[in-house]
């Protein structure tokens, strides 16, 4: 089993990164917190899980243990498989799945590209009681937390944030702050915002 490859970095995309170790290259999938995480660097090192089926072997690369650990319960979720597991983690930093999931928070869960309200209570029954053991600090999603909040105009600035390409967790909380310090503000002027602050 290989528990992380250090080595350099040789070619990267948003999807998939190949780490040259004593002359060989290996490619690893990665998330887009990985990405960001290693985008620029010359060495790094990356956390590896394997993924063995008849018609492939795959390695998966993340840039800190606690995201290969929350890639880990994903995938043992009945029904979410590696690319899935992928493409949640590409939608949130690790703390605010935790946070997401250990408040129940299906209804951001559900912002993410294939999940459905079935996949997102599954992931919440089956992880709450897990994701406290990893000790990953939960950021908190909870809107019922800022109670000034117009919830209408952050849904629709939130959605709106969403269909242009930016991850629902980080746009949450960038309109969740706007509205926070400015709670008359129109929708259009919290999307104007948020673009400045994602």
């Amino acid at each position: 089993m290989i528990e992380y490859l250090k080595g350099t970095l040789t070619d990267l995309s948003p999807a998939l990164a190949i780490v040259e170790c004593h002359g060989v290259g290996y490619g690893l999938n990665i998330s887009l917190n990985t990405f960001s995480a290693i985008q620029g660097k010359q060495e790094v090192k990356l956390w590896v899980t394997e993924s063995i089926r008849e018609d492939a072997y795959q390695l998966w690369g993340f840039s800190t243990r606690a995201e290969r650990e929350l890639f880990l319960l994903l995938t043992s979720v009945s029904g979410i498989g590696a690319a899935t597991s992928r493409v949640i983690l590409s939608s949130m930093t690790v703390s605010e799945l935790a946070g997401i999931i250990s408040e129940g928070n299906d209804k951001m869960l559900k912002t993410v590209k294939g999940i459905g309200p079935k996949a997102a209570q599954r992931i919440i029954v089956e992880l709450r009681d897990k994701i406290g053991t990893l000790g990953i600090e939960a950021a908190s999603t909870n809107a019922s937390l800022t109670p000034n909040v117009n919830k209408e105009v952050m849904d629709e600035a939130v959605a709106a944030l969403s269909m242009l390409g930016f991850s629902p967790a980080p746009a949450h909380k960038a309109v969740q702050k706007i509205l926070t310090d400015e709670p008359d503000a129109p929708v259009e002027r919290v999307i104007k915002l948020a673009l400045k602050m994602l």
